[in-house]
């Protein structure tokens, strides 16, 4: 039998096409497994980390369908994006026609592989009817208090006039025309993520051992909750209506050490302050609002003296005022105490601008960051820090200076984007009545067609037709939002879409009965580099809809796997690299079923994988094999029964290894095995058609091949469909019981001993006689008992045989 990889394949791609057999069933008697796989963005052409990400999912879905489970596997494409405005600059094609041809695309190169997708519920972000209901999830947002608008500092191209994503800068330049960008001030919209801070961190304990750790801690840390001291500093003159500033600090037992406070070049003491420096200082500090904050953070520390004083709220001592670089006016409230003594960024910018130091915390070198007992600090002195931090906040509580807070890192979400390719924010602007919601029977709020996209300014602004609307509450003029939505939106909810049946989505978001049988995804798999912000989102968001009613749950993923990346000669597959592997190469070359098992072989799911041709050529060698080698067995659609009498020792090996092998995937399954390595199941397999080939027995060639093209079925399916149609009739589909005889060992080696002590140690058959076991273990210890008197013989089953002598 030669093995035609195309021809098995396409034959039940096609037949899996036609039957419909990878949608889910509407039964909710069933018992359930939601799969996911995060969706890709449509870029054109899949590459391997999209092959390993989902290869890995279609074995799981594989798997639970032929253990009787009804599964949801589906797929999608997070279509909105910049991307595809790129294209549209570049080569003069409209956004929406590039994507749904990427589409069209990805679509055939996903089904080249065999993937167990269901098509009926597939869809794209863009799709209207989706933009419907992520508008409706808006307007509903905002009649709840969730979302406001606030100005906000934006990279802006002055010569495109344009707002530019931070992706779109480099080095500090527009990606298109290379001017100088600057930061722009302009109203954008947010979303109050802080108002679930403390539920999205609460509710991490959940996902506890379900979830990596190193997600949990990164969630955690983004979140970032800390109990600290906010106060105020008093300027020592008044400035305009400026009187005093805030702070917040998570170490008030360092307050006695404070010699200087920093404010962001953005915070609005600055602006006053601005027009009375020197031209060099304002320069410096107009240079430093024009850095992207993302250049800022990773730029040498930086700053600018003001000249003017805030007096210390305990000591009263003058505190000069600096501009720094690194202090955000997003964080807290744009304004830092420096404690050089006792913290490392602080001590690096008080050593360039020879600011002094003042020790609070005793200790032999400076700078001190650990805790210790308080020096310096008046009426705290002989402290230990972890005491005086809230003895210090009691104390401010008290003569009324500030008070104790609990803080966030994390920052509202704000979803503002001056793009044309997004969903549009449904909102109208009429100069008499304000910022107005759409009418929700005018949904969805689409996208015009014909749009000039030339990388100037945002299209949707210069669009008059579509702007032009009607107040719903005057009857006035009004203009449309011309702000589109973060697609951050989108993919924070589109695992919620899957669960409800096509016909069905025009009517409404999700279904309830659905979602709740459905949700929440079982398995979700996707890369280490969504850990924070996408799995946050959806976090969050699947809290609002829980909220607003939509749904009865509050996290979205039960579990969550995320794969390692793929690699070649060490470095991360790019084309600026030059190290890429086309996935459509290795399918037309050796099969999809070959690269299936390559990727999922060659290193476990959660580790980096380096691409090696040979280990390409090696799996297609395999698989060949084990093609070419089913001539060996016979047509049966019930288990073979295979009677372990008179059965050689490679033969009793044969079925060992092939149960072995069956274990190793039920225990993957059932996660006694951390990780999905389906890497040590495929090397059980191998292991088994290795001693299957060792022995001659048809029955045992059989039963080996009833098994392993079950359990190999969710790794290479096209042969294991092939050869289970031509010999099982798809009987041996399903769960398989073990023969636990097959696992029993015949022989077992017992330990000799002589008053106690080892001196061999011999293989016996399980059923020997006892006097022949003392027999054969008096020759294997006869020089340590000869001319000796045998006082005892004890026989351990299974055990050792111990001679005491004397």
């Amino acid at each position: 039998m030669e093995y035609q990889a195309k021809d098995i394949e396409q034959k039940w791609q096609d037949y899996w096409k036609k039957q419909n057999i990878h949608e889910p069933k509407q039964d909710f008697n069933l018992k359930k497994k939601y799969i996911l796989s995060m969706f890709p963005y449509p870029s054109g052409a899949i590459h391997m980390g999209h092959v390993r990400n989902y290869c890995i999912g279609d074995a799981m879905a594989r798997y639970y369908r032929k253990q009787g489970y009804n599964v949801l596997h589906p797929i999608g494409f997070d279509a909105f994006g910049m991307p595809a405005e790129n294209a549209a600059i570049k080569n003069g094609i409209h956004p929406k026609k590039w994507t749904y041809a990427n589409i069209d695309t990805m679509d055939k190169e996903l089904d080249s592989l065999g993937l167990s997708f269901s098509k009926q519920r597939e869809f794209a972000t863009c799709d209207e009817d989706y933009t419907k209901w992520e508008q409706k999830f808006f307007l509903d947002m905002w009649k709840k208090g969730l979302v406001y608008r606030k100005k906000a500092f934006l990279n802006w191209c002055p010569n495109d006039k344009t707002v530019l994503a931070n992706e779109q800068v480099s080095d500090g330049k527009c990606w298109r025309c290379s001017t100088g960008i600057v930061q722009k001030e302009m109203y954008q919209y947010y979303i109050k993520i802080t108002d679930y801070a403390q539920e999205l961190l609460d509710d991490l304990r959940v996902l506890q051992d379900k979830w990596p750790q190193a997600v949990l801690s990164m969630q955690e840390n983004w979140i970032g909750k800390s109990l600290g001291l906010q106060f105020d500093f008093a300027l020592e003159k008044q400035i305009s209506n400026f009187k005093a500033f805030e702070v917040f600090t998570t170490r008030p037992d360092t307050i006695f050490g404070v010699t200087y406070c920093a404010l962001a070049p953005e915070h609005p003491l600055v602006k006053e302050v601005l027009p009375t420096l020197d031209i060099q200082s304002q320069q410096k500090i107009i240079q430093m609002q024009n850095t992207p904050v993302r250049n800022r953070t990773m730029a040498q520390k930086e700053g600018v003296n003001l000249r003017i004083f805030a007096i210390h709220p305990l000591t009263k001592e003058k505190v000069p005022l600096w501009v720094a670089n690194f202090v955000l006016i997003d964080y807290g409230s744009g304004a830092v105490m420096g404690v050089p003594a006792h913290d490392e960024r602080d001590y690096l910018f008080a050593k360039e601008y020879q600011i002094p130091l003042k020790q609070v915390i005793e200790s032999t070198e400076l700078p001190f960051l650990d805790d210790g007992i308080l020096c310096n600090s008046g009426d705290f002195n002989g402290i230990e820090t972890s005491k005086a931090k809230w003895q210090i906040i009691e104390f401010f509580e008290v003569n009324k200076l500030g008070k104790g807070v609990v803080h966030f890192k994390l920052k509202d979400w704000g979803i503002s984007r001056q793009r044309y390719w997004g969903a549009p924010i449904p909102l109208l602007h009429c100069k008499d009545c304000g910022i107005l919601p759409q009418d929700e029977k005018k949904l969805p709020i689409t996208l015009p067609q014909d749009v000039v996209i030339d990388g100037e300014g945002n299209p949707l602004d210069k669009h008059q037709s579509w702007k032009e609307d009607i107040c719903p509450k005057c009857g006035g003029k009004a203009t449309k939002e011309t702000d589109t939505m973060d697609t951050f939106f989108q993919s924070s909810w589109y695992f919620l879409r899957y669960a409800t049946p096509r016909d069905l989505w025009i009517q409404m978001p999700f279904d309830k009965q659905n979602t709740k049988y459905w949700l929440p995804v079982d398995e979700y798999i996707g890369g280490i580099e969504h850990a924070i912000l996408h799995l946050l989102y959806a976090r969050f968001f699947t809290k609002v809809l829980r909220d607003l009613g939509y749904i009865d749950f509050s996290e979205p993923f039960e579990n969550l796997l995320t794969q390692g990346m793929v690699l070649k000669d060490g470095a991360k597959m790019s084309k600026s690299i030059g190290n890429i592997v086309e996935p459509n190469d290795i399918i037309k070359k050796y099969g999809a079923d070959t690269a299936r098992l390559f990727v999922l072989f060659a290193a476990p799911p959660t580790r980096e994988l380096e691409w090696i041709d040979s280990g390409v050529e090696g799996a297609y060698r395999f698989i060949r094999r084990f093609y070419e080698k089913s001539e060996n067995i016979q047509k049966t659609k019930t288990m073979p029964i295979v009677h372990k009498q008179d059965l050689s020792e490679k033969q009793r090996y044969a079925r060992k290894k092939i149960y072995e092998a069956l274990i190793k995937s039920n225990e993957i399954f059932a996660k006694k095995q951390t990780g999905y390595a389906f890497n040590t199941l495929i090397a059980s397999c191998m292991e088994a058609f290795n001693a299957l080939n060792d022995q001659d027995n048809l029955q045992i060639w059989t039963e080996g091949y009833y098994v392993l093209s079950n359990i190999l079925e969710p790794i290479i399916p096209h042969i294991c469909w092939e050869i289970s149609e031509k010999f099982f009739d798809f009987s041996n589909f399903g769960s398989i019981e073990i023969d636990e005889s097959a696992l029993e060992e015949d022989e077992v080696v017992l330990v000799v001993t002589v008053n106690g002590k080892k001196r061999a140690d011999m293989k016996v058959n399980k059923q020997m006689q006892q006097d022949e076991i003392l027999l054969l273990a008096r020759e294997k210890v006869q020089k340590w008992i000869d001319g000796q008197n045998i006082i005892k013989e004890v026989v351990v089953p299974n055990k050792l045989v111990n001679f005491v002598v004397k």
